[in-house]
This record gives structure tokens, C-alpha cells and sequence, in this order.
């Protein structure tokens, strides 16, 4: 193993065989340490750790806690404000009396007062959240969960885990929640746990030195995220593993459950909506469900795919408009007009006045849960119009949702899709109740003939998973999640069902889920993993050739070569070559050149004209010559000309590779980076084409 002296380049790629080395060779020699100075050592490597391990849980579960108290109290200020305490949202204001609350005074003495209260407060918290993202922290726009897959990919983006990011995430969040534009706080959470969990193992040195051992960390917090964002522990988990993590190995999976835990039980403590509850759309469910309920679950998850492939194609073409047209001179105006028109929309209709997370929450009860009628849902006289209602809601938010994910406030798209799927979910469930009263003596309705069999709220939940499956293709973690919401055992085989038909919807209409979609459109190098069977290609069609390298000869290099070669290539590393054959042997990495020429200014052999020795050679003083052998990387990973496409990218994936070199007899051909894979990648099929022509058109009819 070669020695790395110079940091990763902001915008380079992790060595994950350096990395797993160093690991390796560190708690080699930790084990070798005897007497009481090893027992020592043991305990601390130990006590870090699991320490950290809790340091993070606890900070995510109280950052999480932090976010819902502000967002709640700002959305309160939107309709009015606590008499004799301002600060206390409309629930903490009224918690100890019943009946009408006096001590709460509203905005809406008349219906103008009201209607331009809500326009001014969600115009003004938009320009806030906005303002803090475009002028200290512009990372801290969007979810951020494209850009942790990247990172744990191996990538390095230096600023988007920073203090500061960290920090104007909240804030942002908070306002851009209350602010009442679709948007939800969930998919942020991640990049905050991880934001939490970057800077504190920062602060310990094993960490702070190996970017591998960081993304083991990074991985866990994922989950912590997840944990506190929907109050699902082993959910978390399972998404972490499933969405995001690029490598999960079983100590990895056991930090993340620990850490999970860590993070729900400090929501638990905190109890930001004063309800027992980790979120404020945690249900339970107390009625099963009947087989003759199965078609209409499968319906909801083809209604499921069939909007989130919609919704990916749309919002990618919004984003591509944005970034190529005047709008992207106009960040701050376009936030702040969503808003307005998604106030100015909103008001009026109860449905999409109402807070998203809340209306959620009432869409999964129960109707013999509420204690008030929620906008005519329980109503059967007025079915048909609380149906339209829905589906009128569904359709506008869809809309909203398209225009507001990714302008640049941190926003996520979990809860909105699960309130556009919740809503035509619950809209179902009320004509399938309906359905059941009016022929309750059919044969298909023969396995209950009560009047209480079908639960529109078990729809909603449903419809909700359908959709959030749709658009961000998850499967295990997703039905776990939906399970430990609501606590019914019973309805995992329907939620796995609709969210399988969604996943399969989806990617039938030619999408991959809106990250990795996402991840493509921001040209980030990573390496989804799915299987790449259609390709017949072999190395050497993939290759970069040895004609088009920079290449660094052994024989006769001087300092001069090699600074020329800093300053006009920029390549991120150079292959090492013997001979005119060139026969590999090694690899120098352009960080560690430059490392090695600013470590060697002072020599006294430091000019132009000095040769360098690039390879040891024993009978040799180096104390003479300018060595820079340690610098090189000496077994770098060959493979032949014939080898597989789809093996090459197996070996990147599963070994973490940056670079292969392709050799005939100890004879350099070429090399392979990830990003010839990723051009290689990009390039779509033939069914690939002709399902897009289909989309288009399609697209075209409808506009």
C-alpha cells in the first residue's frame, strides 16, 4: 500500500482500497498493544465509537424536535397569535382549557384580513428561507439526498455537510414548511443527520483521516434521519441500506439500528406535538381488510406509478428549463411567487389551506377516531362532493409539487406525495364504502355484510404509499415505514402489494426513481445498482486508448515535465510507465504530485533539469535524488482488453474503484475511469428511445 500525503480535491473520488487498507493496518496495530496501555486503547476505540454513535442520534432526534417546534409555530402565526405569550404556538396557547380558546386571537376578524395575513406571512417566510439559502449556504437548497447517495458513493462535495450548511438547513427548513408551499421537512432530515454526523466525527482523528470510515458514519445517520422523520427505527434502517448507502457491511447495519433508536427515543423526550406521537401523521389501526379489497389497492398502485413516473418527467423538465432559460437569473423572485400562488390558490379551498403534514394525518384516521368531522370526510351525505373535493386537491397539489421541488429552498417531496396519494386514496376508499353499502348482499361482498367493513383512512394510508413508492421507487423500506406508522401487522401484504405494482408502473413508463433521476440530470459520478446485461461491450471499447493518456516515463522525467504536466492536463492522475513499451508501474495521482513538488521546493536537487526517481531502486541514495516512488501507487487493478462491460462495473462497485488500467502482458492498452462507464451509461436502448418518443407525445397531447 502506498503512502497518500495530500487530502482528497473537493469534487474528486474516495480511494476505497486505501481507505479499507488504512482501516485494516489501524486496528492491526491496536490489537498488537499490550498491558494496561492496550487495555486503554481497546476501551477508548470502543467508547468513541458507540459515543459517537449517540452524540449523533440524540442531536439528530433534538435537531428534528427543534425544526417541528418552529415550523408549527410559524404555521400558527399564519391564522393567528397567543394573546398573553407570543411565542406559543395555537396548541401550547390553548392546552389547558376547553371548549373555545379566547387566549388565541385570530387573523381573520373579516375574511380580507384573513385572506391577506396568510398571503403576507407565507410570501415572507418563502423570502426568508430563500435569502439564508442563496446568500450563506447553497447547498442547503433541496432535499440533499441526491448529493449524500454521491457522497456515500465515495464522492467529495466539501461544503454540503459544513456547520454552516447544517445550520441554514434548519432555519430554511422551518420556513420553507411553514411557508405553505409543497414541501416537506422529511427528505431534509436525512441531510441534516448527516450534516450532524460529518462534523461531530470530524472532531476525532480516525475520522477526520479516512473518508471511508466518515461514509460508514454517514450511513448510519441516514437512518437516524429517517428515524425521526417518520418515527420509523428499523424503517430508517431499511432505507438507509436500500436508498442511499453504497456500501453497508453488518457493523455498518448495527450502528445504524443503535443509532436509529438513539434518535426516536430523543423525539420521544422532546415530544414536539405534545401528543405522545414521533410524527404528527402516526396512526392506528384497528379493522382488517378483506380480499375484495385487493383491486382497489392495486389500482391505487397503479395510479401510484403511473404519477410518480409523471411527476419525474415534468419536474426534470422544469429543472432543465430552470437551469437553461432566464429563470436562473431569478431564484429569489421564482420562490417567492410559488408562494404567492400557492397562497393565493391554497386559501380557499379546505383541503390545501390545511398543512400538509395535518391533512395527512387526518386523511389515515379512523372516522370513529375523530373527535370533530375533518371537512366532511365522515359525511355520507355530502360523499360525492368530499370526492371531488379530493381529487380537486390531489390534482392542484400535483401541480404545486412540480413547480416547488427544486427551487432553491430546502424541500423535500415525501409528503407531499404522500398527501397527493393520500388524498386520491381516500377518495377511492369513500366510493368503495360507498360501492359496499349500496350491494352489501353481492357475492363479492360476501365475506362481510356489516356496514362498517370498508375503512376509506386504511385507502389513504395506502394511496399514500403507492405514490411515495411511484415516485422514489422504494420497496422494503418504504412498507416497513408505512407499518410503523400505523402499527397494523395485518396491513403489510396490502402495502406491499400497491407499493410492488407502483414500483413496476413506474418502471414500465421508462424512470428511475426522482434521486437517482436527479443524480443523472447533476452529472454526478455514481453507479446505481442495477444490472447493465445489454451492453455487449468489452474493455477496450470502453477504454480511454494509451494515444489520448498523459503519461509519466520513468526514464528521463524531469521536475519540469511534471509541472508542466500539472498545469496544462486536468486529468486527476497520471498511469506511471516503463520503456517503449510502455510497461505499467503504477499510478500518481495529481493531488500527490502536488504534494510531493511543494514537499521537495526546499531541496537542494530542486530545479527544472532534475530528474526524478520514480521507481526504488536499492542501490541508489535517496537522500541525493528527488525520490517521489512513495508517492506512487504500485499495484494498481489491471484487467485484459476482452473483459466484460458488465464485470467492469461490478468490479467498480463492489471494490469502489476509481480507475482500472487495461494491459496486455504487463503492457499498458489503456484505462477505464467511472466516468467512461457513466458515458457508456447515459446512452439509452432502443426500447429505452422508443418508450421516451411514447412519454413525449404524450406529453405533448396533454399540453
Amino acid at each position: 500500500m502506498s503512502k497518500r500525503h495530500a487530502q482528497y480535491d473537493d469534487f474528486s473520488t474516495i480511494d476505497w482500497l486505501y481507505d479499507t487498507a488504512k482501516e485494516r493496518n489501524r486496528l492491526y496495530n491496536l490489537s498488537r498493544l499490550t498491558g494496561i496501555y492496550g487495555i486503554y486503547k481497546n476501551i477508548e476505540e470502543h467508547l468513541i465509537s458507540w459515543g459517537l454513535i449517540v452524540l449523533v442520534g440524540s442531536g439528530t432526534g433534538f435537531l428534528a424536535g427543534c425544526i417541528d417546534i418552529v415550523e408549527q409555530w410559524l404555521t400558527d402565526l399564519k391564522s393567528g397569535y397567543c394573546s398573553f405569550e407570543f411565542y406559543l404556538t395555537k396548541e401550547f396557547c390553548c392546552e389547558t382549557l376547553s371548549g373555545t380558546c379566547n387566549d388565541w386571537i385570530r387573523w381573520d376578524s373579516s375574511d380580507i384580513v384573513g385572506f391577506f395575513m396568510y398571503i403576507l406571512f407565507a410570501c415572507l417566510f418563502a423570502f426568508c428561507s430563500t435569502t439564508l439559502v442563496l446568500h450563506y449556504a447553497p447547498y442547503s437548497a433541496g432535499s440533499g439526498i441526491p448529493e449524500v447517495k454521491t457522497i456515500l458513493g465515495g464522492f467529495i462535495i466539501r461544503k454540503f455537510l459544513s456547520l454552516w450548511t447544517l445550520l441554514i438547513k434548519c432555519l430554511g427548513l422551518a420556513l420553507a414548511v411553514a411557508s405553505g408551499l409543497s414541501l416537506g421537512k422529511e427528505g431534509p432530515l436525512v441531510h441534516v443527520a448527516c450534516c450532524v454526523s460529518y462534523n461531530l466525527s470530524r472532531v476525532f482523528k480516525r475520522y477526520r483521516r479516512n473518508e471511508a470510515k466518515v461514509r460508514a458514519m454517514l450511513s448510519a445517520a441516514c437512518s437516524a434521519g429517517v428515524s425521526v422523520a417518520f418515527g420509523a427505527p428499523i424503517g430508517g434502517v431499511l432505507f438507509s441500506l436500500e436508498e442511499v448507502s453504497y456500501y453497508f457491511p453488518h457493523s455498518t447495519m448495527w450502528k445504524a439500528f443503535f443509532m436509529a433508536m438513539i434518535g426516536a427515543l430523543t423525539l420521544q423526550i422532546m415530544n414536539p406535538f405534545r401528543t405522545g406521537k414521533l410524527v404528527l401523521f402516526q396512526v392506528l389501526y384497528k379493522r382488517d381488510w378483506y380480499f375484495f379489497e385487493l383491486p382497489f389497492f392495486c389500482l391505487l398502485g397503479v395510479l401510484g406509478g403511473l404519477y410518480g413516473a409523471f411527476f419525474i418527467r415534468m419536474n426534470l423538465k422544469l429543472a432543465v428549463f430552470r437551469r437553461t432559460s432566464w429563470l436562473k437569473t431569478y431564484p429569489m423572485q421564482e420562490v417567492v411567487f410559488a408562494a404567492l400562488l400557492t397562497a393565493i390558490i391554497s386559501y380557499p379551498f379546505k383541503f390545501l389551506r390545511t398543512n400538509t403534514a395535518e391533512l395527512v394525518a387526518n386523511l389515515f384516521r379512523e372516522c370513529s377516531e375523530m373527535e370533530t368531522d375533518f371537512h366532511g370526510l365522515c359525511l355520507d351525505t355530502q360523499a360525492y362532493s368530499t370526492v371531488g373535493s379530493l381529487l380537486f386537491s390531489a390534482a392542484v397539489k400535483i401541480c404545486f409539487t412540480i413547480m416547488t421541488f427544486g427551487i432553491k429552498v430546502p424541500a423535500g417531496v415525501f409528503i407531499p406525495s404522500m398527501a397527493i396519494g393520500a388524498c386520491v386514496g381516500r377518495a377511492v376508499g369513500i366510493l368503495v364504502q360507498g360501492l359496499h353499502n349500496h350491494f352489501s348482499g353481492s357475492w363479492i361482498f360476501s365475506a362481510c355484510q356489516s356496514n362498517d367493513c370498508v375503512t376509506p383512512g386504511t385507502y389513504a394510508m395506502v394511496g399514500a404509499a403507492a405514490s411515495l413508492g411511484g415516485v422514489t421507487r422504494m420497496t422494503i423500506s418504504l412498507t416497513v415505514i408505512m407499518f410503523e406508522l400505523t402499527g397494523a401487522l395485518s396491513y403489510v401484504l396490502p402495502i406491499m402489494l400497491t407499493v410492488l405494482v407502483a414500483k413496476w408502473v413506474g418502471d414500465a413508463c421508462g424512470t428511475h426513481g426522482i434521486y437517482d433521476e436527479l443524480i443523472q440530470l447533476n452529472g454526478y459520478p455514481f453507479l446505481a445498482s442495477e444490472r447493465h446485461d445489454r451492453f455487449k461491450l468489452q474493455a477496450n471499447q470502453v477504454m480511454t486508448p494509451v494515444q489520448d493518456l498523459d503519461l509519466v516515463h520513468i526514464e528521463g522525467t524531469t521536475v519540469q515535465i511534471l509541472q508542466d504536466l500539472i498545469q496544462h492536463t486536468e486529468v486527476k492522475g497520471y498511469p506511471v510507465v516503463s520503456g517503449q513499451t510502455l510497461t505499467l508501474v503504477g499510478y500518481l495521482s495529481c493531488s500527490d504530485l502536488q504534494y510531493a513538488l511543494d514537499k521537495f521546493k526546499d531541496h537542494p536537487q530542486f530545479y527544472p533539469e532534475a530528474h526524478v526517481l520514480l521507481e526504488q531502486d536499492a542501490f541508489l541514495d535517496a537522500s541525493n535524488t528527488l525520490d517521489m516512488s512513495p508517492f506512487i501507487e504500485q499495484t494498481p487493478i489491471t484487467i485484459p482488453s476482452g473483459y466484460p462491460f458488465e464485470k467492469i462495473l461490478e468490479l467498480f462497485k463492489k471494490l469502489g474503484l476509481r480507475y482500472v488500467f487495461v494491459t496486455k502482458r504487463g503492457h499498458l492498452e489503456g484505462m477505464i475511469t467511472k466516468k467512461d462507464l457513466l458515458r457508456h451509461l447515459s446512452n439509452p436502448t432502443p426500447f429505452q428511445n422508443l418508450r421516451n418518443s411514447v412519454w413525449a407525445s404524450l406529453l405533448r397531447s396533454t399540453g
